[in-house]
């Protein structure tokens, strides 16, 4: 059992009634369930999960760590689900609904999750490994539960309605939860297993994150960990949709959205990088003005270090030179300094092994103001497990180190020029 969706949602808020209530007859009326189908729920989820979630004992049933562990999960999930649903028929301006654990199954969100990540029932069909039928009913059954429309037609594809776009963060939250509950569980049983999905943005993936994961796998040889990069407001949206667990990488100066957290861990120093032998090498000391004799490659407005090479300019009485090239890739970036005389904004790890090999070099410093903050983002809510803890330990260790380098050369010695 590895997937959230092959759970009950009945079963699951029964188990928390059970938890909650000490035993069987006392959640029995609390679940709308017989005392023999609570019973049956709960064996069932136990061997779903294959773990014991209670200790049966004459005045009661005691729960276990895997119960413990798993049931605040539950609660959050049901929660969030309960909240999708309720910001759905808020906006079609109808009621709440209560029970709503009885009225719609994991089944009918897994199925709606996929149609709007697959545009298509046919394409989340065959993605989901279910028949297209079987996942069209799931999410009209999911509507009709719900009293809402959740899908319409645009063309050759299917988009959610702006109820269901709504709802759908809310579920993936659910999912994720879940998903975190049965990882503590799995882990109960062996250290194996365990996973933690990272966002990352262009600072911390040259030498930071390749450190830190080094040292988390060599502490957590069976866990796993999927590193996604891509643009910041992409990740941001993954992140509060439950999809990462968190972002590493430059801080914003103002968070676009309130529910989430950034936690600064030091400071990095931006500086001017061109290939080695470019007519400003060597400079010392660096006459700025001559920095507008030369082209410039920058990540589009929006980016931490766009905002940061403009007011270096300013600070010295200039107003930034028109860009001929943005661009946010620092691989691309890379390789167009070795082709000529570009310049651009870095940081030192984000060039260290050019600079070993004696391809770029650093010509002068963007100003100790223009220094930028690295650090974690993460949900404002978010419950980390044991193992994405461990995670976040470890990169809190690995940058203390960095910022305990008196050098600020960690973990590298740069050679001199």
């Amino acid at each position: 059992m590895n997937r959230p969706f092959e759970l009950n949602l009945k079963h699951l808020h029964a188990l928390v009634a059970v938890h909650h209530h000490g035993g069987i007859s006392a959640a029995a009326p609390h679940v709308n369930l017989s005392q023999p189908a609570l019973t049956q729920a709960i064996a069932r989820l136990e061997t779903q999960l294959d773990a014991t979630l209670f200790d049966r004992q004459p005045g009661g049933m005691a729960p276990t760590e895997a119960a413990e562990l798993l049931v605040p999960r539950i609660e959050r999930a049901l929660g969030y689900i309960a909240d999708g649903v309720r910001v759905a028929r808020r906006a079609q301006r109808l009621p709440a609904l209560p029970a709503v654990e009885r009225r719609v199954t994991l089944g009918q969100l897994r199925a709606l999750v996929a149609v709007d990540d697959a545009g298509s029932f046919t394409l989340a069909a065959a993605r989901a490994g279910i028949s297209q039928p079987a996942i069209y009913r799931a999410v009209h059954e999911l509507g009709t539960a719900i009293e809402t429309p959740l899908t319409e037609r645009h063309g050759k594809t299917v988009q959610t309605t702006p109820a269901a776009t709504r709802m759908l963060r809310l579920v993936r939250l659910a999912l994720s939860e879940l998903a975190a509950g049965l990882d503590e569980v799995a882990l109960l049983r062996s250290e194996q297993g365990g996973k933690v999905t990272l966002g990352v943005m262009p600072l911390a993936r040259a030498i930071l994150l390749p450190q830190v994961l080094a040292r988390f796998a060599r502490a957590h040889p069976g866990a796993s960990v999927n590193v996604i990069e891509g643009p910041y407001a992409e990740l941001l949206g993954d992140l509060r949709a439950g999809s990462l667990d968190l972002l590493i990488g430059a801080m914003r100066d103002t968070l676009p959205v309130r529910d989430v957290a950034q936690e600064g861990l030091f400071d990095d120093d931006p500086v001017i990088v061109a290939r080695s032998g470019h007519p400003l090498a060597g400079s010392d000391p660096l006459d700025f003005d001559r920095l507008l004799a030369f082209p410039w490659v920058i990540a589009a407005t929006g980016a931490p270090v766009r905002a940061r090479w403009e007011r270096m300019f300013r600070q010295h009485g200039h107003e930034p030179p028109r860009l001929r090239i943005e661009c946010g890739s620092v691989l691309i970036t890379r390789g167009l300094l070795l082709e000529d005389d570009w310049l651009t904004l870095m940081s030192r790890d984000q060039f260290v092994i050019e600079r070993r090999a004696g391809l770029l070099s650093e010509i002068g410093s963007a100003g100790d103001d223009l220094r930028r903050r690295i650090g974690l983002t993460t949900r404002a809510d978010w419950h980390p497990t044991r193992l994405q803890q461990a995670f976040v330990e470890t990169f809190r260790a690995v940058c203390a180190e960095r910022s305990n380098d008196a050098d600020n050369a960690w973990p590298f010695r740069y050679p001199t020029p």
